[in-house]
């Protein structure tokens, strides 16, 4: 067999199976598989694939079936680029969306300059990938003599979930980072095993989708990922009520919160956070011009 013809043997069941954007996906596998790039393929792709790449071989049409039966492309990669790093994933956590950015270049932008010691607090982390991108982007320059205090360049990021699965992961990506100093990770339902501790800043991106929504869903995401990072119970705000709630006794003086929302939520949630007397609420878009960030100010 030929290199293009094992890639096609994926194309086909891909798409038989219904596979957005199958072509691409089975080149992914692919490459993965095989390591190799585009141009190699090309140079190669009529060349008999040789006996000692059987394994590859074997591997592609395994994980070609698993992404056939719709497991995520990133689950099977065990691989999400979030801005621009290579997060670990597997099906304990949510896959980082591109959406998603936008909450963290939202916080990258009303951050800059803030006064160190800093303290930052990512509410339902899952991966970490929010958490941990914010700490890589904020952290200065140093030289790496220069960096020997605990929580280096005073900042302090806290990876915060209630799935021990999701914060394996985090931690993971923590290590793989090399973020030790930075980030502490708590196992906590929102804030109960943060009593008492309070962050200049505090970011998340609960669960958001209403209870009936979730089987609407992609089969990619109603089967494959965590129920408990999606379901955001009847209406879809029981977890931005529950934040409200609690969040200005954990921030300091003049701190700011700064939460992902649903497409259709850039009124309830702002109202909810005026309510309980949040300043200077504002309602940001993503890329596609949705609603997708709250920023507010906790109360004086």
């Amino acid at each position: 067999m030929r290199y293009r013809e094992l890639l096609k043997e994926g194309e086909k069941a891909l798409l038989a199976s219904g596979v957005p954007e199958g072509e691409l996906d089975a080149w992914y596998l692919f490459s993965h598989c095989f390591s190799m790039d585009k141009g190699t393929y090309f140079r190669y792709m009529e060349t008999e694939i040789p006996e000692d790449a059987k394994e590859a071989v074997k591997e592609f049409r395994r994980l070609a079936g698993q992404r056939a039966k719709r497991i995520p492309l990133q689950q099977l990669l065990e691989s999400q680029e979030f801005m621009g790093l290579p997060f670990f994933v597997n099906r304990h956590v949510l896959i980082p969306r591109q959406d998603t950015e936008t909450l963290a270049e939202t916080v990258l932008e009303g951050e800059r300059g803030a006064a160190r010691p800093y303290r930052l607090l990512d509410l339902c982390t899952g991966s970490g990938c929010i958490g941990i991108s914010l700490a890589i982007c904020m952290r200065q320059k140093r030289p790496a003599g220069d960096r020997a205090e605990a929580g280096k360049d005073g900042i302090e990021v806290v990876l915060s979930d209630i799935s021990p699965e999701a914060l394996g992961v985090a931690a993971e990506n923590v290590r793989r980072f090399g973020l030790a100093e930075d980030c502490r990770l708590v196992e906590s339902d929102l804030f109960k095993a943060l009593s008492g501790e309070r962050f200049d800043c505090i970011v998340s991106n609960p669960p958001y989708i209403p209870s009936g929504e979730l089987e609407r869903l992609m089969p990619e995401v109603k089967e494959y990922e965590p129920r408990l990072a999606l379901d955001g119970s009847g209406d879809g705000l029981a977890f931005y009520r529950r934040i409200r709630e609690e969040a200005a006794n954990h921030l300091f003086p003049g701190g700011r919160i700064y939460l992902e929302i649903g497409w259709d939520q850039g009124e309830t949630v702002p109202r909810l956070f005026r309510e309980a007397g949040f300043l200077h609420i504002e309602v940001l878009k993503d890329l596609a011009g949705n609603d997708r960030v709250v920023r507010a100010v906790s109360p004086e």
